[in-house]
């Protein structure tokens, strides 16, 4: 499945991560947000008409007729009940996978310089990302590439993964990914010219994640993991299984390529004549750059995952509801709308969702009475989901749900509707 940005094992998603930024600035990012905000994070039946992509079209009563459902603190309670018990799981979750994390990028580092080891950290981990409960992103930062510049022109590209020539040239690279070239960069290791990483210049993502698929394969059967471990097969990416207290959870590794000394030209943001964020905190969001992903065959995924960060690092600061709200939202999404395994939904459609809604509501009076806000997001998120539409929020062209299963969110939106509807009969 391709989804923008969140769909695991997706030839054509995208993101954000980590970058080694030095100064004050960087260490009060890390030590200021609450530790769970950074780990990302029956009903009525509707017919629906016969047909392929059909939307969900349901009338919906006012916010006003919602709300008379229930009192704004019993709405607040049921809905953030669960948070606490939430973020102490997550938190046991992510401390045993980091530690599987750690021993295996560890090995690989040891066997090729060209992948960095992620440290194991007690607070928070900047390179563990939470999409869903049993579903973790993992961003492993390569060495060796320093002094990124845009290409300076377009070219075609007339190659197979296997070197072959072709006769007609490649398709050009959707909003959310790019080629990438060796010499974009200043200073590079010379095992980054190696033909088993490169094609006629280009760094190529298939061959990158062939390299680093069997050194996580060695690095498995060398690492004394107790059976924690194991690989999971798939063609475009690089997941394994790890083993928790809590029980297992796909931990997809990518390779990344961090840029923290530009900001992507595809990335025009932000509008002009928009009130969030504030102009100061634009240029220090710009200031940590962006990454490229390696999740798919012939093109990077632009990824701006730390600059997200930042953006959630002080959003309530004018004491706002926004973050409980995105809480509620996220325990919904888990618990009723999008349950399980590989969900198509994650944590990171709902915080663009968010993005966008504090962007059209800058006033920090929309953001005072929980129970308007929260069912404010929730209608919000109801619109994308039917239409199959969410923007992403940097490459505002890119579309996060493009490759999402349409049956998958039309049911999706049948609970949305249904709890807008009647929020008493949808809680958990």
């Amino acid at each position: 499945m391709k989804d923008g940005y969140l769909q695991f094992g997706n030839e054509n998603w995208s993101e954000e991560l980590r970058s080694q930024v030095s100064g004050p600035r960087t260490h009060s990012w890390r030590n200021s947000a609450p530790r769970d905000q950074h780990h990302w994070e029956s009903y009525p039946k509707v017919r629906l008409p016969q047909g392929e992509n059909q939307h969900v079209a349901v009338p919906l009563r006012t916010d006003q007729e919602a709300m008379k459902s229930l009192t704004e603190e019993n709405l607040e309670d049921c809905l953030l009940n669960k948070v606490d018990l939430r973020r102490q799981w997550i938190s046991q979750m992510v401390e045993e996978v980091q530690k599987v994390v750690h021993h295996l990028t560890t090995e690989v580092s040891h066997q090729d310089i060209r992948f960095q080891a992620i440290p194991y950290s007690d607070t928070y981990n900047e390179n563990i990302k939470v999409l869903a409960p049993t579903q973790f992103l993992i961003t492993v930062p390569v060495k060796g590439l320093a002094g990124y510049r845009e290409a300076r022109q377009q070219r075609w590209r007339y190659y197979t993964l296997r070197g072959a020539r072709l006769p007609c040239p490649l398709r050009d690279p959707e909003r959310l990914q790019q080629w990438l070239e060796v010499e974009q960069f200043a200073k590079s290791l010379w095992q980054w010219h190696e033909a088993d990483v490169t094609i006629e210049g280009d760094i190529v993502p298939a061959k990158v994640l062939q390299v680093f698929r069997k050194l996580v394969e060695n690095a498995i059967e060398t690492c004394p993991l107790s059976g924690k471990v194991s690989m999971l097969t798939d063609s475009t990416v690089v997941r394994v299984a790890v083993e928790t207290s809590s029980g297992q959870v796909e931990v997809e590794l990518t390779p990344s390529v961090e840029i923290p000394t530009a900001w992507s030209k595809k990335a025009q943001w932000p509008s002009c004549l928009k009130r969030w964020p504030a102009p100061e905190r634009v240029q220090c969001v710009k200031s940590f750059g962006f990454s490229l992903l390696a999740c798919s065959n012939y093109h990077w995924q632009l990824s701006f995952l730390r600059a997200e960060q930042v953006l959630l690092e002080q959003l309530d600061e004018d004491g706002g509801c926004r973050r409980k709200c995105f809480q509620a939202l996220r325990q919904m999404k888990e618990d009723v709308w999008c349950p399980g395994k590989r969900p198509v939904l994650t944590s990171h459609h709902l915080q663009t969702v968010l993005f966008w809604t504090c962007e059209k509501y800058p006033d920090p009076k929309d953001w005072r009475v929980f129970s308007k806000a929260f069912l404010r997001l929730v209608r919000k998120l109801h619109k994308c989901v039917s239409q199959h539409f969410l923007k992403h929020y940097f490459v505002r062209k890119g579309n996060l749900l493009q490759y999402a299963s349409p049956a998958k969110l039309d049911a999706v939106a049948q609970k949305l509707a249904s709890f807008l509807k009647d929020p008493r009969i949808s809680l958990p």
